[in-house]
């Protein structure tokens, strides 16, 4: 039982770091397809408990609120948490794999690039917001 508090605890800050980035959370396929259907773009970040996440996914999503070219919405779900919105998000990613942490910058709907773990982890955030920055100025502009 003790675990379990733990990993409550553990899910819940890193729940908590993304809404103060100014993200909301998407815990429901319905919440997914309502935001994705919007047109304009969104970022989703699909947040996890791994070590990748805490110490570069998550401080690169807080940064790129201030960058200044920006996606109209930033939007969250939450691997091995909220699986059912996540697994319908990861629908919408074409092409890609279920990859955690991982980025999607979606516009009217469609992936426009994805950021996964494999380019996440091992990286330096600044490598990760670099990519995020690149993706911002060809497709929210």
């Amino acid at each position: 039982m003790q675990f379990e508090y733990f990993m409550n605890d553990v899910v819940q800050s890193a729940r908590d770091e993304m809404s103060e980035a100014g993200y909301e959370h998407l815990s429901s396929p319905e919440e997914v397809d309502k935001t994705f259907k919007e047109d304009g773009t969104t970022l989703v970040m699909v947040n996890s408990v791994c070590g990748c996440a805490g110490g570069i996914a998550r401080p690169a999503a807080a940064y790129m609120q201030n960058y200044e070219s920006k996606p109209d919405r930033f939007v969250t779900v939450f691997a091995g948490q909220d699986r059912e919105a996540t697994d319908h998000a990861r629908e919408y990613f074409e092409g890609y794999g279920p990859s955690s942490p991982s980025f999607a910058l979606m516009k009217d709907g469609e992936i426009q690039m994805m950021v996964e773990r494999h380019e996440i982890e091992g990286h330096e955030p600044i490598e990760v917001v670099q990519k995020l920055e690149s993706a911002f100025d060809e497709h929210c502009s």
